[in-house]
């Protein structure tokens, strides 16, 4: 599978943003997705995901309440909305993805846990 995300871009302190992470290729919805940022100089750190708790019941996770995930009901398409930007969200944004393995699947927060990276989209948050 491969990730494609959009949406980044300038703005200003409280505002808000929707990223877009788009998957294709062999059943792009039988992966767990999630959405990581890395700032300069700082390590890449999980945002928020989104697996499974139950066979078709969608789990999903988040480091803030500032940032919600969904997914589409393709299950193609993973958001993560940001709301009241503050300049330390400033990053590059990943999706990331991992193929889903058990009936039970929760996003992990690890890195190194996902196996398919798309190639990021920037957010500066300016005061």
């Amino acid at each position: 599978v491969q990730l494609q995300a959009s949406g980044g871009g300038l703005v200003q302190v409280g505002g808000s943003l929707r990223l877009s992470c788009t998957a294709s290729g062999r059943s792009p919805s039988a992966y767990v997705m999630a959405w990581f940022r890395q700032a300069p100089g700082k390590e890449r750190e999980f945002v928020a995901g989104i697996g499974w708790s139950a066979p078709n019941t969608r789990s999903v996770d988040s480091v803030d309440d500032r940032f919600t995930i969904s997914r589409d009901n393709l299950g193609n398409t993973v958001f993560l909305q940001v709301k009241n930007l503050r300049p330390e969200d400033t990053a590059v944004y990943y999706c990331a993805a991992e193929r889903r393995t058990a009936v039970i699947f929760l996003p992990s927060r690890s890195a190194s846990e996902y196996s398919v990276w798309g190639q990021g989209t920037l957010v500066t948050v300016s005061s």
